[in-house]
């Protein structure tokens, strides 16, 4: 079933209380109130501030379980005089985890927020899978809820304490149930943030730059835990980075944004489990780094 963002706007909202959900509907803020927490959900139609912004067609469909979970054809937006995204094309078959690389500015995080639902003034036709979830590069945990109720945030249906525990315990948080989040690590934030957002079982998952504020050896391990997590689950992925190296180690397929279009799209052909010694690993990250205007010699230098 077909949600028009166009006329019959499907808000998408931060599940909290329901006067925040038409405070929300009703702001031109909605992006920045729904980005608090990184939860997404369907709050019904409602005619919003900004509709008549909306030029073309912007839809978000449930697909097929063999479908597409996300289908944009020319995609546009711009600020002002200031074009972010200039006819963009973009395919995410079910399943698959595709990594976006660009220059800061390149309207990366733009788009992550077209799909998730939070940007409404766009021309043209977008299509995202009806489940999805966010995860920023900030956890956005809730300080007043302890790490569970972070998690199980309007999450709907029975049994939502002992999903929330379950999905807690897969991300390696079993027994931090009842922590609050002002005395979690920044490695144990994300991993909350990633239970909340896999909770839902989405068929959409969009990553904007969720491990950038972490240490390098954290990182390590939430690659580990994101690609087990996305094994078990299977939902399609959207991962923007800026990190050449984590866009080849975990996806499979990266695509480079330039100048409001998608410049290069390239799988990943490179054996399991991916060395940076590789030499089919090492002749993909210098076509990365040439297409994103950055010499290889020299960046190995820093």
């Amino acid at each position: 079933m077909a949600t028009r963002l166009h006329r019959n706007l499907n808000t998408t909202t931060l599940t909290r209380t329901r006067d925040e959900a038409v405070d929300a509907a009703r702001a031109p803020g909605t992006a920045r109130t729904a980005e608090t927490a990184g939860v997404v959900r369907a709050a019904g139609t409602a005619g919003a501030a900004g509709t008549a912004r909306t030029a073309g067609t912007a839809r978000v469909a449930a697909e097929g379980s063999g479908g597409a979970a996300v289908r944009v054809r020319g995609l546009r937006r711009a600020f002002g005089e200031r074009v972010v995204l200039d006819g963009l094309d973009l395919t995410v078959a079910a399943g698959e985890f595709v990594a976006l690389l660009g220059r800061s500015g390149s309207g990366k995080s733009t788009l992550l927020r077209v799909l998730g639902g939070f940007d409404t003034g766009i021309e043209g036709d977008v299509l995202a899978a009806t489940r999805r979830s966010v995860v920023f590069q900030e956890a956005r945990l809730l300080p007043w809820t302890r790490a569970l109720g972070n998690v199980t945030l309007g999450l709907p249906g029975r049994d939502v304490a002992a999903r929330g525990r379950a999905a807690l315990a897969e991300v390696g948080l079993a027994g931090r149930e009842q922590a609050w989040p002002v005395t979690l690590s920044g490695g144990e934030a994300q991993r909350v943030a990633l239970a909340r957002a896999l909770v839902r079982e989405p068929d959409l998952v969009l990553l904007d730059e969720p491990f950038g504020a972490l240490d390098a050896l954290t990182r390590i391990r939430m690659h580990s835990l994101l690609r087990e997590l996305c094994r078990r689950h299977r939902p399609a992925v959207l991962f923007v980075t800026h990190d050449v190296d984590e866009a080849i180690l975990l996806a499979d397929r990266v695509l480079v944004l330039t100048d409001g279009r998608l410049s290069l799209d390239l799988p990943v052909d490179v054996a399991s489990p991916r060395l940076r010694a590789d030499p089919a690993f090492a002749a993909l990250r210098s076509r990365l780094l040439a297409e994103l205007g950055v010499d290889d010699l020299a960046e190995g230098t820093h």
